[in-house]
């Protein structure tokens, strides 16, 4: 006898029914008869008993989560784009109130307090990144470099951009997505250039031979995927500026508590992401990309996203909140706007806005300052370890190439080791970058206690051969 599920209304016998009866056949099974046999399941499948309560169900769930690993139950030195930094208890109260998480978008209630929220968050990150104008967050650090390319593309009627070649796979992959493909116009050529071995920064020479007056945007990160701290941004933006081209720089504003913003030295456009202010990892998925310009009506007029602005009203002394250049977006203009702007995540920017608010500028120098310090720390310790060393460990901020080629050991061995021991391990760089085989990827932020460092270290004298 067939069972009704509590939560699927249409395995209800009479729903089946009348569902078979709209397309007219007899058994569903006839839906799957185009399908070849041999793609098809044979009867060594086994059906497995179904969860009839709600309470088995969160049990089972629940215990198959306690079973699994992830940055909380084990010591995680995994970062590369996704980074995992405290999280005040604060920015989970706020965004988890009703009048917060459930607002609907374009109705007049949804509108009570997130405006200003949106607003906040536009002006702490702009007075971080010493800019004045912030779009509201797109879904990603990759799409918001996407964007801004484009951006450029259209300010200067040109379609080459110049990137590092040392640029994040999956960051990579969704700029080439942006750049689009020649069959279909207008989209943009990529242009690489090599990164200076000795340094692990662009190389300049590079950097001049890829110039011409083709090229819209020149693009650089900093601290850059490797985790190096770019130390000649001024000359990078100098020569973009030199053949007409924009300058764009991705940034980790964390590292803003304590480095000067590259706008300082002339950048154009300021991209990122805003996953470290106070945003969870989410399986890396959705934790909000940023952009950034000055205000200037030749920047503003190419955004994309969405703008909060702040304006007198009728009333004497009275504010409000509202959108600006609504119209040029894909929510205002559909396919006619600049660029579509869809899975934007609109409530991390409410959860930055709170970050930044607990932390201010003296916490962020802090935060910044401290997390250097126990990066560079770490990673002193762990080039003391016997066949192994680091690379660029005096220009690192938070990230740090560790170099495992002299022990002998892949660094799929060492990581395997190391979680036996209840340790993530860096991510393998084998493969991604000429001279970066057997080298991995570490990341230490505040998160990251002395006694973390620890286990590390002795972890890795135990799994490296003497």
């Amino acid at each position: 006898m067939s069972q009704s599920h509590p939560y699927m209304a249409n395995s209800a016998e009479g729903s089946r029914q009348a569902l078979l009866d709209g397309i007219g056949i007899a058994d569903a099974e006839e839906l799957f008869a185009q399908i070849p046999a041999d793609h098809r399941a044979d009867d060594k499948v086994q059906p497995v008993p179904g969860i009839k309560s709600e309470f088995e169900l969160r049990r089972l769930i629940e215990g198959r989560l306690r079973g699994g690993v992830s940055t909380d139950s084990h010591i995680s030195f995994l970062g590369g784009g996704y980074w995992k930094h405290h999280i005040p208890a604060l920015c989970d109260e706020i965004t988890a109130r009703p009048e917060i998480s459930t607002s609907v978008w374009g109705t007049p209630s949804s509108d009570h307090g997130r405006n200003q929220a949106w607003f906040e968050f536009a002006s702490e990150l702009g007075a971080l990144l010493d800019l004045e104008f912030v779009g509201l967050p797109v879904y990603s650090w990759g799409c918001a470099a996407g964007h801004a390319l484009r951006m450029a593309a259209r300010m200067t009627q040109r379609s080459v951009v110049v990137l590092p070649d040392n640029i994040d796979r999956e960051r990579r992959l969704v700029i080439e997505t942006y750049a689009g493909y020649r069959e279909l116009g207008g989209s943009l050529e990529i242009r690489e250039v090599a990164m200076d071995p000795e340094s692990g920064t662009v190389s300049l020479p590079a950097l001049q031979e890829a110039l011409g007056d083709d090229v819209a945007a020149v693009y650089l990160e900093t601290p850059n995927s490797w985790g190096v701290i770019e130390h000649d941004v001024a000359r990078i933006i100098e020569a973009a500026h030199a053949v007409g081209a924009d300058a764009i720089v991705g940034v980790d504003p964390i590292s803003l508590g304590g480095l000067a913003s590259p706008a300082a030295f002339g950048a154009d456009i300021i991209v990122g992401s805003i996953q470290p202010l106070g945003i969870h990892l989410n399986a890396g998925g959705g934790v909000g990309g940023f952009i950034a310009t000055r205000d200037e009506e030749r920047y503003a007029r190419q955004f994309p996203t969405l703008q909060v602005s702040i304006a007198p009203t009728t009333r004497e002394g009275e504010r409000a909140f509202g959108m600006t250049l609504f119209g040029q977006s894909s929510y205002g203009a559909r396919e006619l706007g600049n660029d579509w702007t869809g899975n934007s995540v609109y409530l991390w920017a409410v959860r930055a806005a709170i970050y930044l608010a607990l932390l201010g500028p003296a916490g962020m120098r802090e935060l910044s300052e401290t997390v250097a310090a126990n990066a560079r720390r770490t990673a002193e310790l762990i080039a003391a370890v016997p066949g192994v060393s680091v690379r660029y460990g005096d220009r690192i901020f938070k990230e740090f190439i560790v170099d495992f080629s002299g022990t002998g050991r892949t660094v799929a061995e060492i990581n395997a080791a190391l979680l036996d021991r209840g340790i993530l391990g860096g991510h393998d760089l084998t493969g991604s970058h000429d001279g970066l085989d057997q080298c991995a990827l570490y990341c230490v932020t505040e998160a990251i206690s002395e006694d973390d460092v620890r286990q590390l270290i002795s972890a890795l004298e135990e799994v490296v051969p003497a």
